[in-house]
């Protein structure tokens, strides 16, 4: 038997003030995006923007169905939304805000496992890491440097050749 120990490493911002001004716009655009999410069920609002190489950044936000699971997050709107108009391109940062509508949450909230999935096959599409922050309505936002941070054995294409 081998014994293994997974790390992570994560960096943690008071507010979105500490970070440095491209980050900030995009974690507002984050927050713009976050406002035009429909969300009747949950009453849980989530905005995510993407800053991809050619200087685009593309924004989504989690759109909910009375069908459950035909609903989508905000995270894998923007990326498949990036994914089909520049497939060409890489995404270098997302960032991502959540908050509920009847309680403002001023903890950080990360990516749910589908969308963690989702950033993982770009991270692997690509073959380049994607920086990720993450923040409630205010307050800290928590830096990952890679989805391999919070998600280390994620499942990858090459699975699938076997």
């Amino acid at each position: 038997m081998i014994k293994k120990q997974l790390t992570s490493e994560i960096e943690i911002y008071d507010d979105i003030s500490e970070l440095d001004k491209d980050t900030q716009e995009l974690m507002k655009k984050s927050l713009e995006a976050r406002k035009k999410a429909y969300a009747p069920y949950s009453n849980f609002l989530v905005g995510a923007a993407l800053l991809l190489d050619n200087g685009e950044v593309v924004k989504g936000s989690n759109q909910e169905n009375a069908s459950y699971p035909s609903g989508l997050c905000a995270e894998r709107t923007a990326i498949y939304w990036a994914g089909a108009n520049y497939p060409d391109s890489k995404i270098l940062k997302i960032a991502i805000s959540a908050s509920s509508v009847k309680k403002k949450n001023d903890q950080p909230i990360p990516p749910c496992g589908a969308c963690r999935q989702a950033i993982a096959e770009y991270e692997q599409k690509q073959n380049h890491a994607i920086e990720i922050y993450f923040m409630g309505l205010e307050g800290k936002v928590v830096k990952l440097n890679s989805l391999a941070d919070i998600l280390p054995l994620a499942f990858e294409s090459k699975y699938l050749e076997l």
